[in-house]
């Protein structure tokens, strides 16, 4: 969809061609889905998540069908190139992206992510004495505090002081690029840590990240992941994300002015709309790619179908319109 139609909107001050992401470590590790994408018609790209050295990932069984029927379990283990081999084999392919290049940083220790981060930064805004126009890519960097399948993978996203203590570490080594944080699901309390995350420089928050799951085949009683437990993702945990963007955008993100993004088994563009209806500026689509890599074309056609039967001019319109 071009900028300007009624489905175009913008995300932190990012210009979005579509209310809609392609979620990290559904797509690849950045540009693959243009294989049999138009990426120009979606919003934007979230790398997988990236760490500051290369990692193997758990081992396989990883990733499986709920025996539901209605989602995915996965454990990979943020599988990735690591940081260096990130910048110099994949993020060169971004210049050409028609869409915004949103970076996902992952780590086990503050400094970690502050490494990565600074990484990231000095890869987008190379000194004046680097003849390279190319490197502007990079719109967003999304800190994953919320991986319920690593060790220690959740500590950063558990609390509000250790949210708090992370952000204010990574803050000044991002920039001009847009800093988002993904927070997990399950916290109790989770609006005083997306208020803790915007107290400490957040431009956007991801709600949220796959649900800590377990299944078990009761004939040989063995985990069936061999991490032995992982992220539930897909239509099954869709009615609670929704509620998860409802609770903080009208606790927190409405009155403070920050976006957040939905993420958690949208597949339709009906699960989109319900997104933004309770209070998302845009969507993130993962599990559903695995079935149909086309889904989120299908998904803008109907929301611009559905804000011109809501008779508003713009999807912007509809943020946060549930009906009290």
């Amino acid at each position: 969809m071009p900028v300007g139609s009624p489905i175009s909107t913008t995300l932190a001050g990012i210009p979005l061609a579509a209310p809609i992401l392609l979620a990290a470590g559904a797509s690849g590790t950045l540009d693959e889905m243009a294989d049999v994408l138009d990426l120009s018609r979606v919003g934007g790209v979230i790398s997988k998540s990236i760490t500051r050295l290369n990692r193997d990932g758990n081992p396989t069984w990883r990733i499986l069908p709920s025996r539901s029927g209605l989602g995915m379990l996965n454990a990979i283990g943020l599988a990735n190139p690591g940081i260096d081999a990130f910048l110099t084999d994949y993020l060169p392919k971004s210049a050409a992206m028609p869409c915004a290049v949103i970076c996902s940083v992952a780590g086990f220790s503050v400094d970690d992510y502050v490494i990565v981060a600074e990484k990231l930064d000095a890869w987008r805004n190379p000194p004046a004495t680097t003849n390279n126009s190319t490197r502007t890519r990079i719109d967003a960097i999304e800190l994953n505090v919320s991986c319920p399948n690593v060790k220690a993978g959740c500590d950063f996203g558990s609390t509000p002081a250790a949210l708090s203590e992370l952000i204010r570490a990574v803050r000044p080594a991002v920039k001009s690029a847009k800093l988002i944080i993904k927070l997990s699901p399950w916290p109790v309390g989770l609006p005083d840590l997306a208020r803790a995350a915007i107290d400490s420089g957040a431009d956007a928050l991801t709600i949220s990240n796959t649900m800590p799951a377990m299944e078990i085949d009761v004939h040989t009683r063995a985990p069936r992941l061999a991490h032995r437990t992982g992220g539930l993702s897909g239509p099954s945990i869709h009615p609670i994300a929704v509620k998860l963007v409802h609770d903080v955008y009208a606790k927190v993100c409405k009155d403070a002015k920050v976006p957040i993004i939905g993420a958690g088994g949208g597949a339709t563009w009906e699960d989109a709309a319900e997104f933004i209806l309770a209070g998302a500026s845009c969507v993130q689509i993962g599990t559903a790619l695995f079935a149909d890599p086309r889904v989120p074309l299908k998904i803008a056609k109907g929301l611009d179908r559905w804000v011109r039967e809501q008779r508003v001019s713009s999807i912007t319109d509809l943020i946060g319109a549930v009906k009290p």
